[in-house]
């Protein structure tokens, strides 16, 4: 029982997955974030022609 303990413990097989893990996780937010920015860019520039061309047509 003691040997499977530390057999356990020892072992690092599943530590190079929870790294791969973790770095998937922060560029995903990285991502989003960046997609997040652009949309909002693209929503204002929108805006901006769409109330030019409102201001135009008065």
């Amino acid at each position: 029982m003691i040997t499977r303990i530390f057999r356990f413990v020892r072992d690092e097989s599943g530590a190079t997955a929870i790294e791969y893990g973790l770095i998937v996780a922060v560029l995903s937010l990285a991502i989003v974030g960046g997609v997040s920015q652009v949309g909002n860019s693209l929503e204002a520039m929108w805006n901006s022609a769409a109330n030019t061309l409102e201001d135009l047509s008065q």
